[in-house]
This record gives structure tokens, C-alpha cells and sequence, in this order.
């Protein structure tokens, strides 16, 4: 990551610190338990390609799959039949069931070469039944894939443009059973909260029993909450504008993500510092940060307001120790190091050292 990048993101990062958190939908924040997609998965035979398919002496489960496959259609092969076949490739289908899928719909599947297959363009995937994690088929997929690559070569040099062992079939799979859903058959309904916070948690059940009605929404524990929909409302409808509810979530935990590959640092708006001293190097920074006090004028009705004040001093000399003052917003020591060029790798050891000395009031998570 070059210097301007790194700018850009501390500054991008600074903006976000200034802005107060903005509300958001309860969708956004939760979601309803039971509604969920399904992964399904089956194996199958691509069928159709110019010479690229598999090298079945490489590849025996090839050649098992279509000796089966031509049983079933009344084909029998002699005994010991050396099937040599290049137009056939074993794949691999994919695809996700989406919630509430019926019967009769279409839904995207995603097909990959599981031998030795040099591509699988051009291809036509034979009928594949695509089952559940409870090995219940619940979609079968047919279709002419779609391989966003290309490939090319002659006197042993080759030249390919993207992957060519994968490829999609969009609506190439048909839905035949549906998941049970017991969303209508309960009389409450829970929500989940993507991230467990006990002030999100009662925020969120507030403004449901401030929309709906006392009783509404009871907090099970930091997560789940559970939702009485009003018997005078209809199921969908209810949850539709259950979804649409704007609710300031409260201020996360302080938090300080590390990328030690990328030299990336993202934090949020809650982390802060206590004092402390550093020395890295031959970089020296210097922060104070004073409350600056605005006193209203006589007879004014106004109000004293006491504003920070951060004063940054920056310094090339070797062997100079950086001074940190408790309450030092962690955005002006980044600024700061940055400033004065400061490599990524650098503001990872230093923050690695703040945190194991105590003074970064943060939970620190390299990734």
C-alpha cells in the first residue's frame, strides 16, 4: 500500500469518526429466525466438449459414472470395455436454495470440474439431482453452461484468458421441495441480531413496543428477541413494516482491525488512549490534547461548552520517545505517523506495543 492510498484511508476513516452513528432499518440489524437459504449440492456429467473433457485413465470415477448412467438407459457395455473419452468431464453442481422457494422455480447453479478437465466450455450438464445436508434432493439442474473465459494454443504454447473449469447455469436448476416453514405456524416470531449487544437489544425491542404496542417485542438475551405479532395484523404485512423500522443502534465495543498482510488499519469511533510514551525509530510525535472551555456571555441563557483541543507536534530526530496524553483520539496519532511517513508495517507495531502496554483502550484483532 503506497502513502497517497494510505492518506486516503485515514482521512476517509477521520470522516467516519466525526459523524455521529445515523439510524438504521431493524433489517438491516437482525434477521428473522427460520428464514434462512439452504445449500444443496450434487455430482454430475458435462457432456459435449471439443476434446477438452476428462483423461479417463487419470480419472476411473469418469468413466464409472457413465458405464451407470448408460445402465439406466438400457445400454449395456461388454465387461471390460476401455472407454476412452474426451468429450465428458465430472463436475461438481452447486447452488443455494433461497428462502420460501416453491416447487416449480428456477434458481442459478454453479458447475466445476472435479478431474482433470482442460475446460468446460461448450458444455451441456447432464440432468443432476442437487441435494440437502439431510441427502433429500430438493432441485434437480440441467443446462448449457456459461464459461467466462477463453483459451487458445498450438506447437506447445497456450494462452487462456480467466478460469475455464467453472462455469454457471443461470435458472439451470428447478426447485421440487420446498423446506418446511414454521414462520407462519408459531405464534411469536424471534429476531436475531447479526452482532449480540445487549443496549442494540433494548433499543430494538423500544422501538417495536413503541410502534406496535407494549408487549410486542420481549428481549430473550443479547441476541434473539421475541415478537408478538397484534392478531388484528396480517403475518406478512406485520413483518414487512416490523423490517422497515428505523433504530439508532447503540455505540459498538472499541475495536481496532489489523491487516498484517495489506498493512491496513481500520478502527472505529469509540477507540481512545490512555497515556503512555513510545519510541519507534527515528519518528517522534508529540500530542496534547486540552479541553478548550467557550463561556457564554452575561445574561445569554446560554450553556459552557467544553471542546478538545489537539495540538500535534512532529519531529525527525533519532531517539526521541513519542508522548501520548490519556484521551488522544487514536485518528491523530495515525495521522500523525502518517505525516511524517510512517510505513504501514510501522503503525502495526506500534499499536501491536500500545496494546500489550495497556494504553490502547481497544480490542485488537490482526486478520
Amino acid at each position: 500500500m503506497n502513502r497517497t492510498l494510505l492518506a486516503a484511508l485515514l482521512s476517509l476513516g477521520s470522516l467516519l469518526l466525526a459523524s455521529p452513528a445515523s439510524a438504521e432499518r431493524i433489517k438491516d440489524l437482525a434477521n428473522i429466525q427460520g428464514v434462512r437459504s439452504n445449500q444443496l449440492i450434487g455430482y454430475g456429467l458435462v457432456v459435449g466438449l471439443d476434446g477438452t473433457g476428462d483423461q479417463t485413465t487419470q480419472t476411473p470415477f469418469t468413466v464409472q459414472s457413465i458405464i451407470s448412467m448408460m445402465q439406466q438407459m438400457g445400454v449395456n457395455l461388454p465387461v471390460g470395455t476401455n472407454l476412452q473419452l474426451r468429450n465428458v468431464a465430472a463436475v461438481m453442481v452447486t447452488g443455494t436454495l433461497a428462502p420460501f422457494a416453491q416447487p416449480g422455480q428456477n434458481m442459478d447453479v454453479t458447475v466445476s470440474s472435479m478431474g482433470n478437465a482442460k475446460s468446460l466450455r461448450g458444455g451441456t450438464l447432464l440432468m443432476t439431482p442437487l441435494k440437502g445436508a439431510d441427502n433429500q434432493v430438493y432441485a434437480m439442474a440441467q443446462g448449457s453452461l456459461l464459461v467466462g473465459g477463453a483459451g487458445a494454443g498450438a506447437s506447445g504454447s497456450s494462452r487462456q484468458i480467466n478460469h475455464l473449469s467453472a462455469g454457471r447455469i443461470s435458472a439451470g436448476a428447478t426447485v421440487e421441495r420446498a423446506v418446511p416453514s414454521l414462520l407462519t405456524q408459531s405464534n411469536t416470531v424471534n429476531l436475531e441480531l447479526k452482532e449480540a449487544d445487549f443496549s442494540t437489544s433494548s433499543l430494538v425491542v423500544d422501538a417495536v413496543n413503541k410502534r406496535f404496542g407494549a408487549g410486542t417485542a420481549t428481549p430473550l438475551d443479547s441476541r434473539v428477541i421475541q415478537i408478538t405479532p397484534p392478531n388484528n395484523l396480517n403475518r406478512v404485512a406485520f413483518l414487512g413494516n416490523l423490517e422497515n423500522l428505523d433504530v439508532k443502534p447503540s455505540q459498538g465495543m472499541a475495536k481496532v482491525i489489523l491487516n498484517a498482510r495489506t498493512g491496513s488499519v481500520v478502527m472505529n469511533q469509540a477507540v481512545t488512549l490512555d497515556d503512555c510514551a513510545i519510541s519507534h525509530g527515528n519518528l517522534s510525535v508529540v500530542i496534547n490534547t486540552a479541553p478548550a472551555i467557550s463561556q457564554p456571555g452575561p445574561f445569554s441563557n446560554g450553556q459552557t461548552v467544553a471542546t478538545p483541543v489537539s495540538q500535534v507536534e512532529i519531529n525527525k530526530e533519532p531517539g526521541q520517545v513519542i508522548k501520548l496524553d490519556k484521551g488522544t483520539s487514536l485518528s491523530d496519532v495515525v495521522k500523525a505517523l502518517n505525516a511524517i511517513g510512517a510505513t504501514p508495517q510501522d503503525l502495526l507495531a506500534i499499536l501491536q506495543a500500545m496494546k500489550a502496554a495497556g494504553s490502547l483502550r481497544a480490542e485488537l484483532e490482526i486478520i
